[in-house]
């Protein structure tokens, strides 16, 4: 069986804030959708209040927006990556519970704390710190909430 190609999608109230946040924590690319954007508009395939002009005037996917590993390949006509990448999707609800998936993120020990203050910077909370096992790790949320870890 061939690998399958996967994407991690992620609920959340605001996604150009969420992919903000989460492409500069993970050193990723924002990806840029507005040619397939205006190219649909300009068809007729999809209808305008569907999109938005972001700060920097790019047209986006109001509901939509993603980010990807800046050495990933990704399609020229689209924007959209074809390896590393985690899509933000608009949703109505707010998040009540625990996740039941997150990303652990691996600075390393001797830059963890720097990593966490930086973290914080781009708009994250730390939680609480663990030591279980031989290892440490601080949980943090992004700013929605989500949880993920710093080891």
């Amino acid at each position: 069986m061939a690998p399958i190609h996967w994407k991690l999608v992620v609920d959340a109230a605001d996604p150009h804030a969420q992919a903000a946040f989460w492409a500069a924590a993970l050193g990723y690319v924002d990806e840029d959708h507005t040619a397939l954007v205006e190219g649909l508009l300009a068809a007729g395939a999809a209808p305008p209040e569907l999109t938005v002009a972001l700060g920097d005037g790019r047209r986006a996917w109001r509901d939509l927006a993603a980010v990807r590993h800046p050495e990933d390949p990704h399609e020229e006509k689209s924007g959209a990556g074809l390896g590393r990448r985690i899509l933000f999707q608009r949703v109505p609800e707010e998040k009540t519970a625990k996740n039941r998936l997150h990303m652990d993120l691996h600075p390393g020990p001797e830059t963890r704390d720097e990593e966490v203050a930086r973290l914080e910077s781009l708009g994250a909370s730390s939680l609480r710190r663990v030591t279980e096992h031989g290892s440490t790790w601080v949980v943090m949320t992004d700013p929605e909430g989500n949880e993920f870890c710093v080891q």
